[in-house]
C-alpha cells in the first residue's frame, strides 16, 4: 500500500493537479485509490464544480456534488484565505486533532493508493497553534513536496525540504510543477535543486491546458519508477 502527504512550498503550485494526476494514474494502473481534501478555503455553490476536492473526486470517477465534497473535505470555508482566517470568519475552526483521526481513518484502511492533500504551503497556519507542518508529521506518512519554476523557487524549495527534514517528515519526492513564464527550463531549477538535495527524486510536471488535463499526465508510473529507483541505489528492498 501506499500513502502520501502531498503538501507544497506556497499556494496555487499545482498541489490538486499533482493530487488528481495520481490518483487517475493509480485508478488506471488497476488499483483502489483513495484522495483526500480535508481542509480548503474559497469554497461556495458558484465554484463547487471546480474546487479542489471535486477535482479529486472526478479523478476518483466520483460525482462532485456537496454531498461526495463534505465526505473528503469536512472543513471547508467560503473566504480564499488561510484556513485559521477563513475558519474564523464563519465563527468555526479546524480541531486538528479530530483533523487527523480524519485522515487516519482513510490512510489505515484497506485501499491500495491513497493521499492526503495540504492546504496552501507547507507552513500555512490551520489554527492558532498548528501549521500544515504539524499536519504532516501527525500523519507519519512520506510526503510529496510540489514546487513551482518561477524565479525564487530554488530558495522556497530547499526552506521547505529544510523544515520536513527538521520534523521527521520524509520527502519521497519533489514535483516541479512548471509555472507560467519560467525563467529557466524545468531542467535546469532541477539541477539546481539536485546539487543541495542528492538522491531527492525530482519529477517534472508540464503546463497542460484543457479539461481534466491531468489525465494526460503518466505522474503515477514516474513516481512509482523513481521508488524502484531510489531503493535500488540505496539497497532498500
Amino acid at each position: 500500500m501506499s500513502r502520501y502527504f502531498v503538501t507544497s512550498t506556497g499556494t496555487e503550485l499545482g498541489k490538486t493537479f499533482t493530487s488528481a494526476a495520481l490518483l487517475h494514474g493509480a485508478r488506471a494502473a488497476g488499483l483502489s485509490v483513495a484522495g483526500l481534501k480535508p481542509v480548503a478555503s474559497g469554497i461556495d455553490d458558484a465554484n463547487l464544480a471546480d474546487s479542489d476536492p471535486a477535482v479529486l473526486l472526478a479523478a476518483q470517477a466520483i460525482a462532485g456534488d456537496w454531498a461526495a465534497v463534505e465526505r473528503i473535505c469536512p472543513w471547508h470555508f467560503r473566504a480564499p484565505l488561510s484556513p485559521d482566517m477563513a475558519a474564523a470568519r464563519e465563527g468555526r475552526a479546524v480541531p486538528f486533532d479530530d483533523l487527523v483521526r480524519f485522515c487516519r481513518q482513510t490512510l489505515d484502511g484497506p485501499t491500495d493508493f491513497a493521499l492526503v492533500e495540504g492546504v496552501g504551503g507547507i507552513m500555512a497556519p490551520i489554527d492558532a497553534r498548528h501549521t500544515v507542518l504539524d499536519w504532516a508529521a501527525a500523519l507519519e506518512i512520506p510526503a510529496l513536496l510540489v514546487a513551482g519554476t518561477y524565479l525564487g523557487t530554488i530558495s522556497h524549495t530547499l526552506t521547505a525540504l529544510g523544515v520536513l527534514a527538521g520534523r521527521g517528515v520524509p520527502v519521497a519526492a519533489l514535483i516541479l510543477s512548471e509555472s507560467p513564464d519560467s525563467p529557466v527550463p524545468p531542467a535546469e531549477t532541477a539541477a539546481a535543486i539536485a546539487r543541495f538535495a542528492p538522491g531527492l527524486p525530482i519529477l517534472h510536471v508540464p503546463r497542460l491546458a484543457g479539461p481534466q488535463a491531468w489525465r494526460q499526465l503518466p505522474l503515477y508510473a514516474a513516481l512509482t519508477e523513481s521508488g524502484r529507483t531510489s531503493a535500488a541505489s540505496t539497497g532498500r528492498r
